[in-house]
């Protein structure tokens, strides 16, 4: 029996006022797989990222995630049902968007037991065993605004983790970064990869793809350009825009 995509959007539509951002995408992330998105800023891929958990709304088309139809037509899944289902979907963001009132292992262990209904105990265990194994144990006491940038993004996959997601989706997660600090996070969603989770990534870094997706698309003007390994999209792209697109990116002036 064939694998069902755990994420699926078909003829996926959505503008701001007169712009139209998406314009009929059609995208599937398989089960186990990375699924890394590129293009030109303004392509629409954060748009797209944020459609599949319902931080935007899509104008039209269907997403289903976790075997949940997320939204179709326009109409989204009501409040109560769209936050459980958030609980299987995480999400990181390009700016980290930690509590800086919370430690680390605050901001870690309260969606857990908020809306898993863990001890606290329990939730502090689970969130030393993520701190371990995103780099930083030793930061459990630490608050944000003494972190650097890779390891508040480290805390911010943790964070995710902790609710035991199906899916982990990561918008620009080192487009914030220091050049220096970006390796640190590359190298966690590398291993979480190698676990075997399943990963839609909107990101520039051409070497995480390359050695990390299974699948690239290649967005501009709100639509998919091309999709496929990418030993063949980031090689030899059959649509001109693409090969466009990796020039400039590849060999910056």
């Amino acid at each position: 029996m064939a694998l069902e995509p755990i994420v699926s959007a078909r003829g996926l539509t959505k503008s701001f006022g007169p712009v139209a951002v998406l314009k009929g995408v059609d995208f599937d992330v398989m089960p186990s797989k990375v699924s890394v998105v590129i293009g030109p800023s303004g392509s629409g891929k954060s748009t797209l990222l944020r459609c599949c958990n319902g931080l935007e709304t899509a104008d039209g088309g269907t997403i289903r995630i976790c075997g949940q139809t997320l939204i179709d037509g326009g109409r989204m899944l009501p409040e109560a049902a769209l936050n459980t289902l958030r609980c299987q979907v995480g999400m990181v963001f390009q700016s980290f968007n930690l509590f800086p009132h919370l430690s680390v292992m605050g901001n870690i262990t309260i969606a857990p037991r908020k809306l898993r209904g863990l001890s606290a105990a329990a939730a502090e265990a689970a969130a030393r065993r993520l701190l371990d194994k995103v780099g930083l144990a030793h930061k459990a006491d630490a608050y944000p605004m003494t972190l650097s940038g890779g390891q508040k993004q480290r805390v911010a996959i943790a964070r995710a983790l902790a609710m035991e997601p199906q899916v982990m989706l990561f918008d620009e997660p080192t487009s914030s970064l220091d050049p220096e600090l970006v390796g640190e996070v590359l190298q966690v969603m590398k291993d979480l990869a190698a676990e075997g989770m399943t990963m839609m990534v909107v990101t520039h870094e051409m070497g995480f793809a390359r050695q990390v997706a299974d699948t690239v698309s290649v967005m501009d003007h709100g639509v998919v350009l091309e999709s496929g390994p990418p030993a063949q999209v980031l090689v030899e792209p059959t649509e001109a825009r693409t090969r466009q697109f990796l020039q400039r990116v590849l060999n910056p002036i």
